[in-house]
């Protein structure tokens, strides 16, 4: 026998029924208490009331950072950390596309992310200049009296050489000089450009390293691989390598406190507790912080707790 392709007919009295019937158990199942439905909605939920926490791949920031998290996680908060992103190029574009909701940052880099060509040097000028230089959706919290500021930075043997305290010195050197950054450094305002622009220093060759004045970069000006690099100014391997941070009269870098960078998503109440946090951290907690996880190997979980134990935030 053969078989028809075509779809049985039901009579129209019975169609009716069907769909009337369909129409009942569609409106039953709308109004159910389905678990599953339930959590599917729970799980949205969560996820849009979950702060999204980001930092640099870079030791120091990861642990401000994490000293976010956890007081916000003690405060009922919901956590997502998303650390060791990578340097600004990479993650404001995350930031500024809603990916990331705090973060984070130094008001004198994230100004000349921003505005390359800014005047504002000192800190209050540069803190005003960078609230109003933040895109919209996006706000910067109150900063801190912590710094972690960008410096070139030279081997002390190489500055009693050449008899160097100020960057302006570099025009004592009379051999050719290579600074040593990660490689975004070679064109941001104190990249060579910089050096020549600022200071009359020209001819400044240039060499990635991509480890943010770690390890690497240590060893590249102890080898004399480089004489110059840049390196933050609350690094504990300053002093323990005998490093020599130039002072930089005329502004290369800006003033650069670290300052929450938030999204619209982060309430006052998390906003309040991020900002007791900027508070009641100073340089000299920065650098202790930088020291417990370079020459104590501390994890940043473990240096955060005990910050915010020791500092009554939690």
């Amino acid at each position: 026998m053969i078989r028809s392709n075509r779809k049985r007919s039901f009579p129209l009295s019975a169609a009716i029924l069907a769909a009337a019937t369909a129409g009942v158990l569609a409106l039953s199942a709308c109004g159910s208490s389905d678990p599953l439905a339930t959590e599917s909605n729970n799980d949205t939920k969560a996820k849009d009331s979950t702060i999204v926490i980001g930092s640099q791949d870079y030791y120091s920031n990861e642990i401000i950072a994490e000293i976010y998290a956890q007081a916000l996680e003690s405060a009922d908060y919901s956590v997502d950390r998303q650390f060791r992103i990578g340097q600004r190029e990479v993650y404001l574009p995350e930031i500024e596309a809603g990916k990331i909701d705090l973060f984070p940052e130094y008001t004198g880099n994230l100004l000349q992310y921003w505005e390359p060509d800014t005047t504002a040097r000192l800190s209050d000028d540069v803190y005003a200049a960078l609230t109003k230089a933040t895109p919209k959706g996006l706000r910067v919290l109150e900063q801190s009296p912590a710094t972690d500021q960008d410096s070139y930075t030279v081997t002390q043997d190489f500055a009693d050489k050449w008899k160097l305290k100020d960057v302006a010195d570099l025009s004592n050197v009379t051999t050719p000089l290579t600074l040593g950054a990660n490689s975004e450094a070679e064109s941001r305002p104190y990249g060579p450009k910089g050096l020549a622009d600022l200071y009359g220093i020209k001819d400044v060759g240039f060499t990635p390293i991509e480890d943010s004045g770690g390890p690497l970069t240590v060893k590249a000006l102890k080898d004399d691989s480089i004489q110059l690099a840049v390196i933050y100014t609350a690094d504990p391997t300053l002093s323990a390598n005998h490093l020599v941070s130039l002072k930089d009269t005329k502004g290369v870098f800006l003033a650069s406190h670290v300052v929450p960078l938030a999204s619209d998503r982060v309430d006052e109440k998390a906003a309040k507790i991020i900002n007791k946090i900027s508070a009641a951290m100073s340089p000299e907690d920065l650098i202790a912080l930088n020291g417990e996880s370079v020459n104590d190997e501390e994890s940043a979980a473990k240096i955060a707790q005990k910050w915010l134990a020791d500092n009554k935030l939690v």
